[in-house]
């Protein structure tokens, strides 16, 4: 079961929603048909559970939304990006452990 606080960011909403966003951001990339992105998305749950109101954490679904996975180099999924104040701060690829994710939301905070 998906966490209600995980959002959804796509073209239409991904500049307000991330790149002006007031709490440093951790984005999914993903795909519906991607295997490994299935495996990290109870990890994504998770941390958006455990982090909720220091961060963000929502997912794009590159199939629907093929222009920012480009603006940010994203070449293989699932990537998950971190960005603080519009900026990336640091990004990860494949379905890495939570702790791996852990380590690289506290050089947001």
């Amino acid at each position: 079961m998906a966490s209600e606080k995980v959002f959804t960011f796509g073209d239409d909403n991904f500049e307000t929603e991330v790149l002006q966003a007031g709490l440093p951001v951790l984005v999914d990339f993903w795909a519906t048909w991607c295997a490994p992105c299935k495996a990290i998305a109870p990890v994504i749950d998770a941390i958006a559970d455990d982090y909720d109101g220091k961060i963000k954490v929502g997912k794009v679904n590159v199939d629907d939304n093929p222009g920012i996975p480009g603006k940010y180099g994203v070449r293989g999924i699932p990537t998950v990006i971190l960005f603080k104040d519009g900026k990336v701060v640091d990004q990860v690829v494949g379905a890495v452990p939570k702790a791996q994710l852990e380590a690289l939301i506290k050089k947001a905070l």
